[in-house]
């Protein structure tokens, strides 16, 4: 008989969905039909028998109007084996709505005779028994044997990290869910361990192991929004070693209901582990050149270049132009501002405020381009400019120094010399931490960049600030190591490090945005700003990180039955195992906790204009070994025994004399 009922029970769980609705909408008429029927009863003191057909017509009407409401309300949805608190206090309000709209049609028919005590009774005795039932079903199908269950229940078990108000919320949200079966909450409260928050026993986090071996847990889901960065990334390695999937709640402020719900949860991401916690930015500095001003963005398609797009449309400029050589970058840019400022239209007219009036311009090409540099900055009466437009990638612009040096450095030279000859206020560069020492020609063309802004600001003789602000790596950045270990792990491996030593600083994209637009504010005029990055990174270990916080594991000789294996290439032409932010030592705090300012060392403008005409020359004649002699002359530090052969491109508007480019 027990087999009878067991094998009952599994062909119900079985039975498709449909199915499942239709024996629920079927057991809600009856039971809405019985509850009238006996609430008349009731009120008459014997059994009711409805005397004509218009009245048999309501016991028709009531029941139905119940099955709609419930249907409309979401209750056919709802998982029945996991009825809880909240669903019962759904239910209560649906039957309560459907039995008031059943007596308003009443009224609006005017059928006559039915007393109000009768819709009073009817209300409660149709909420006991519709809760009765499903609780009963719920029983019946929780009470199949763990096995068995586990075997028919398609659902994945997951635990609940956190046992506060967040992960109480998110514990809410998954027990009407089809995909996610709750089994335990973990906690790092000893006062809650071994306690049950709806029904679910919260656990210290040394149990996580046992749990995921005991129950098969394949995904953990960490709802500690409240906690600091620091213990999200103390928490997130903990579960590193673990077989499963970790994801994560954003913080609740930036969840933007305020109520947590299941598609609120995201894969873990390398920024919750490098990240730190935030330092309140200073208002005042963010929008000093920037709030009615008319701001120019060199490399505004780019990933510093479209963070700052971003960050400065909230400040109001009276006028924002848009500069990039790239015309995908530049639509694409161009379109999220157009959006950023239909939704501050939005939010002032909502709150009555002043109406944003900022002007959205696009300049469509390169900073090589003199002329079209000073017309753009000219007749937009350019106030700021912050110059993000830059070859980056250090292996490209090592097999093409010419194009590189020609870009990053002469293009600077460009733009501050239309910069002053309109007398901008302020020109930021964004530079990087490859311009100290540099192995590569890349980061040697930054700081010969630098150099241009520092030589130009000694010489004193315009209004225009120059300044300069270097960082390390921005996380998820087009082509950062981020984004390519992301997408090698989803194409299976291997992840490919260049070297088991290689360190390199991160920040996040918007940290490093925010951080330049207040360093920007700060300047006298020459000092290079430097952010701090925080700790250095071991990338062999990001890679490993990765991949677990993935779900998978490592495969190397210990673990040959490991997912995803890591294998080192070696350095690449110019590459560093470590990066440096500074070179000399006269370093001073600023205003800013994450803000240092340093004095460094430079030629006089004179003497950097006569290696600058050198150096444009050697590229005219695409002489490597002058241009490497220019550089090792000028760029302090700089070593580059590997100088590979630039393919030499046929010449076009973006390659300018000498006579065009200095002056």
């Amino acid at each position: 008989m027990a087999m009878a009922k067991k094998t009952f029970r599994e062909r119900l769980i079985d039975y498709p969905r449909w199915a499942k609705r239709g024996l629920l909408i079927g057991n809600d008429f009856l039971l809405l039909s019985i509850a009238l029927w006996a609430a008349y009863s009731l009120r008459l003191g014997e059994a009711y028998v409805p005397p004509d057909d218009v009245t048999l017509a309501l016991f028709v009407l009531a029941p139905t109007v119940g099955v709609i409401t419930f249907y409309i309300r979401g209750l056919y949805r709802l998982v029945t084996r996991y009825f809880s608190q909240e669903a019962a206090g759904r239910l209560y309000v649906t039957i309560f709505l459907a039995v008031l709209i059943w007596t308003l049609l009443l009224y609006l028919i005017g059928l006559p005779g039915v007393p109000r005590s009768v819709v009073i009774i009817y209300a409660f005795f149709a909420a006991a028994m519709i809760r009765i039932s499903r609780q009963f079903a719920g029983w019946l199908l929780q009470s199949i044997p763990n096995v068995t269950l586990a075997s028919i229940d398609p659902r994945m078990k997951v635990l609940i990290y956190g046992a506060g108000d967040t992960g109480l919320q998110l514990l809410r949200s998954l027990r009407d869910s089809r995909d996610y079966r709750p089994i335990a909450l973990v906690d790092d409260n000893a006062s809650l361990w071994g306690q049950r928050i709806n029904k679910l026993k919260v656990y210290r986090p040394n149990k996580i192991k046992k749990l995921i071996e005991r129950d098969g847990v394949k995904e953990i889901f960490l709802a500690i929004s409240s906690a600091s960065r620091q213990r999200r990334s103390a928490v997130i390695r903990s579960l590193e070693d673990l077989p499963v999937t970790v994801k994560t709640l954003p913080a609740l402020e930036d969840i933007a209901s305020g109520k947590v719900e299941v598609s609120d949860l995201r894969p873990i991401d390398v920024e919750d582990l490098l990240g730190r916690d935030p330092v309140p930015p200073d208002a005042s500095l963010l929008g000093k050149h920037i709030t009615g001003k008319n701001v120019l963005i060199t490399g505004a398609g780019g990933s510093i270049g479209s963070e700052l797009t971003r960050q400065i449309m909230k400040r109001a400029p009276k006028r924002l132009i848009l500069f990039d050589v790239s015309e995908v970058a530049l639509y694409e840019i161009e379109d999220q501002a157009e959006r950023l400022l239909k939704q501050a239209y939005a939010e002032a007219k909502e709150n009555g405020t002043e109406m944003p009036d900022t002007e959205i311009i696009v300049a469509l090409g390169s900073v090589l381009d003199r002329e079209l540099v000073s017309r753009t900055i000219e007749s937009h009466a350019v106030d700021t400019i912050y110059h993000a437009a830059a070859y980056k990638h250090v292996p490209i612009v090592e097999q093409n120094p010419f194009t590189g040096l020609q870009n990053n450095t002469f293009g600077t030279l460009i733009v501050s010399q239309a910069a002053i000859d309109a007398g901008v206020e302020r020109m930021v560069l964004i530079s990087t931490d490859k311009a100290v020492r540099p192995t590569n020609v890349m980061g040697a063309s930054k700081r010969l960049a630098e150099m241009v802004l520092q030589a130009l600001s000694a010489k004193n003789r315009s209004k225009t600030v120059f300044t300069m602000v270097r960082f390390g790596n921005v996380l998820d950045s087009s082509g950062s190591v981020v984004r390519r270990f992301r997408k090698q792990i989803h194409d299976g491996g291997p992840v490919t490090v260049t070297h088991p030593e290689i360190i390199r600083y991160f920040m996040s994209i918007p940290e490093a945005a925010e951080l330049v637009l207040q360093a920007g504010s700060m300047a006298g005029g020459g000092e290079v700003f430097v952010l701090d990055m925080g700790s250095p990174v071991k990338i062999a270990d990001l890679a490993r990180t990765m991949i677990h916080l993935s779900g998978l594991a490592v495969r190397d000789e210990d673990h040959p039955d490991g997912d995803i294996a890591i294998e080192y290439v070696g350095l690449r032409q110019g590459e560093k195992l470590y990066e440096e932010l500074l070179i000399g030592e006269n370093t001073t705090g600023t205003k800013h906790p994450r803000i240092m300012k340093n004095s460094e060392p430079f030629l006089k403008w004179p003497a950097l204009k006569a290696e600058l005409s050198e150096l444009e020359l050697s590229i005219d004649t695409y002489d490597a070994e002058k241009v490497e002699a220019v550089l090792k002359r000028t760029v302090e530090g700089y070593t580059n025994s590997e100088q590979s052969e630039d393919v030499v491109p046929e010449q076009t508007g973006d390659w300018a004399p000498a006579s065009r480019l200095i002056h």
